[in-house]
């Protein structure tokens, strides 16, 4: 029992340290990017493009590790990016709130946001979304699974927000492309 308890303590402090190096390494890629670019919307610009890249590679992961299945309906995709695509890979749940009246948007509100950690805006940044690389993650991610989606940060705690807000809109069903010659 003790060195169960030893194991599960070893395995806990080390996806914290793990977490935490993760956390400073995004902390200085924000910070290059905000040398590297004059505006803060040209960071946020290249914090989505990367996410979007990130995105279009880490949904197979996700697949491949949850089995999970197509989804029904954007009610169920949203359940799907909040139970299971955030606590995989940034070990938070968020919660799911203000659905639209066609169930076409709706935002996810954390709590706690892992990538904000040991983080404060000056200033001088007041146009950064910090974590604007989640945006493009959620759209490269649900774009290989033939959903456009718009996705925006409507609230930072970062920015002096209550609570970190994204919003999802659903654009459209991609259809499956058919590669040229074939039909």
């Amino acid at each position: 029992l003790i060195s169960t308890m030893a194991r599960q303590a070893r395995a806990t402090e080390s996806r914290k340290i793990s977490s935490e190096l993760f956390t400073l390494t995004y902390g200085a890629l924000v910070n290059q990017l905000v040398k590297d670019y004059e505006s803060d919307v040209e960071v946020n610009k290249q914090l989505d493009k990367m996410g979007y890249n990130i995105g279009v590679r880490l949904i197979e992961d996700l697949l491949a590790r949850s089995n999970v299945g197509r989804c029904h309906d954007f009610r169920e995709t949203a359940e799907v990016i909040s139970k299971i695509g955030f606590k995989t890979y940034l070990g938070v749940t968020p919660t799911i709130a203000n659905w639209s009246g066609g169930y076409d948007e709706f935002s996810l509100i954390l709590d706690h946001n892992p990538l904000a950690e040991f983080v404060e805006i000056p200033d001088d940044h007041k146009k950064l979304f910090y974590s604007n690389i989640l945006s493009g993650v959620l759209r490269g991610a649900l774009e290989m699974v033939h959903q456009e989606v718009e996705v925006k940060f409507i609230q930072d705690t970062l920015r002096g927000d209550d609570t970190t807000e994204i919003r999802l809109k659903f654009i459209r069903k991609l259809e499956d492309a058919i590669p040229a010659g074939e039909e």
